[in-house]
Order: structure tokens, then sequence, then C-alpha cells
């Protein structure tokens, strides 16, 4: 396997979702699928939350999203975990991908804690927004 053959990640982060019931939403994939709820944010139409789906493999959801269907579906991004958040975008726009926003360190303020991360997002070839998430939590 050649340098550029090397994963460019640590796996999948999360993929995330926009929705209209997020009480409802949270519900149905804590309660009835078993995820695990690890951090969340916000108020209102600004709330969201990070839930365990297993192996390092998470689901967000944000709230805000409108009701009824969607002919893509609710889907808002896909995140990687990025050892690396800039060179991981860097691959990405070498590939084709064009910037969507530039490696950026936030604190999301989560409880039980805020959880530092830096996160960088580019518009895949599809139009798809792939996220690379960098956190020492991983």
């Amino acid at each position: 396997m050649t340098d550029t053959q090397q994963p460019l990640s640590g796996g999948f982060h999360h993929l995330a979702l926009k929705v209209a019931d997020f009480d409802a939403t949270v519900k149905f994939y804590t309660e009835a699928l078993g995820l695990v709820p690890t951090i969340s944010w916000g108020e209102g139409d600004t709330r969201a939350i990070m839930l365990d789906a297993g192996q390092g493999n998470c689901l967000e959801i944000f709230a805000g999203g409108t009701p009824g269907a969607k002919p893509e579906g609710a889907l808002l991004h896909f995140a990687f975990r990025a050892h690396d958040c800039a060179a991981a975008l860097q691959r990405a726009l070498d590939a084709g991908a064009t910037l969507h926003m530039p490696p950026t360190e936030l604190t999301i303020p989560s409880s039980p804690t805020p959880t530092p991360v830096r996160i960088s997002f580019c518009i895949g070839l599809d139009g798809e927004i792939i996220e690379f998430f960098e956190s020492a939590a991983g």
C-alpha cells in the first residue's frame, strides 16, 4: 500500500441527522435501538446530542429540521475520525473535493463537560458534506 492508499482517518466518527421532532427522535434511538447519550448541547432548535452506537461510532442528532418527507433523507453530514484534521482535509481537496470549512478548533459546550475538538468540512464529488473530526477523546 502506498502512502496515498493509507486510510486518511481512524474510521467513521458519526453520522448527523437534522430532525423535526428532536425529543421523539432521541427517544427512538435511545429507547428502541439502545444508543447511549454521550454529550448534548444547545437549547430549542439549536439542541444537539451525540449518541454512542458502539465501537466508537456515533449518531449526532440536531433539532430544527423541517417536517415532512425529504427526497434525499435527513442526513446532514458524515464525519470521519481524523488523526490530523488538516491533513485529511488536504487529501480530500487534492482529490477534487471543495472546501466548505477550514480546520477550526472549538469547544462543544456539552454536558457533562465541554468537549474540545478540531473539525473541518469539505464537499465531496456528489455534493455530500464530509467532516473530519479530531478529538483527544476519539
